[in-house]
């Protein structure tokens, strides 16, 4: 009788340890699935930036990070840039992501513990987010979106004949500033006289257009995000004029109204950004990772309107459309 119960008694014993074991593991379990909370910051809404968003949300959902998100969007203030990193600061997040120059910056500047990744931003290095492209600044790193503006300035000169250039710019986005001077070097090179025109906001894109197409051939855009929010306005302008437009941004330009658009693809760069996020979730200091960059031809987009080519009197060479992976004809795009 009391080998019986003391058999019992170990069996109970080994259950209950089972259950111990169990019970840990599935703690275990839950602390790897634990839920951190992503904010993601950009200075304005429009496709592109959208696009990056996405691409951010995306890898780390494919990763399996259990995320919840703060999504901002600063409406092309500075002001309320600053506000938001100051929200992320007080409320706390596990890593704050800027999409474009000014929101980077402020994030950088009030997070000094917090990691902060960047995206798509042009010259981080004029920008003062980082002090080399081989590795992080402290808790700052993040992916860059330069694009080849003189080789652009020079395909736009031969399909199109254009003798002068116009550039508008916003004068509160470093990049666009810093674009500029890629922007003369491309027009000297090409032999083109420039006119530019700056602007503080997108309500002064319209006015901006107005004031210079008449005095150019055609109309040259990097990636300024102020501009790209009232692109439909540049369209309808320089549309009406009957002169071209090159956008650094292809994402902008597949509902049409661009001639040529020319640049990497804004979701993978979205991408490339939450890939640097989830290293960082897992254990890499942002002060070890490099700057990312979208060198791989697969990474880029080229877009011919023909479209706008029949309205501007300009005729797109085989040769080049061939290379196209995207054309927009008869008011819908195809996708080779």
């Amino acid at each position: 009788m009391k080998i019986l119960k003391f058999i019992a008694i170990v069996s109970i014993f080994f259950s209950l340890s089972s259950c111990n074991k169990k019970s840990e593991n599935q703690s275990a379990g839950q602390n790897d699935l634990k839920t951190v909370k992503i904010g993601i910051a950009k200075i304005v809404q429009h496709v592109a930036l959208d696009s990056v968003e996405k691409g951010v949300i995306d890898v780390l959902s494919e990763n399996g990070v259990n995320a919840v998100y703060d999504l901002q969007n600063a409406n092309g203030d500075p002001n309320t840039a600053a506000q938001i990193a100051m929200k992320y600061r007080d409320e706390g997040v596990d890593v704050a992501v800027g999409i474009a120059t000014p929101v980077a910056l402020a994030l950088a500047n009030v997070l000094d513990e917090i990691p902060v990744v960047f995206g798509t931003v042009t010259d981080p290095l004029a920008a003062g987010l980082v002090t080399s492209l081989s590795h992080g600044e402290k808790n700052v790193t993040g992916m860059s979106d330069a694009i080849p503006t003189e080789q652009h300035i020079a395909l736009f000169k031969e399909l199109t004949g254009i003798k002068t250039l116009g550039y508008i710019y916003t004068t509160g986005e470093a990049n666009s500033v810093s674009s500029l001077e890629l922007v003369k070097k491309g027009c000297e090179e090409a032999g083109l006289a420039l006119v530019t025109q700056a602007i503080t906001n997108s309500s002064e894109v319209k006015q901006a257009c107005e004031a210079i197409v008449n005095r150019v051939d055609g109309l040259y855009l990097t990636t300024d995000n102020t501009i790209f929010s009232a692109l439909s306005s540049v369209k309808d302008v320089f549309g009406e004029a009957k002169k071209p437009i090159f956008s650094g941004d292809v994402t902008g330009a597949q509902d049409g109204g661009c001639l040529i658009a020319s640049g990497f693809n804004y979701y993978k760069a979205g991408r490339a950004t939450g890939e640097i996020v989830l290293k960082i979730l897992k254990g890499e200091k942002p002060s070890e990772i490099p700057v990312r960059f979208m060198t791989e031809p697969s990474d880029s987009d080229l877009l011919f309107d023909l479209d706008s080519a029949k309205n501007c009197g300009i005729t797109i060479p085989e040769e080049y459309l061939s290379k196209a992976n995207m054309i927009f004809e008869n008011g819908s795009l195809t996708k080779k």
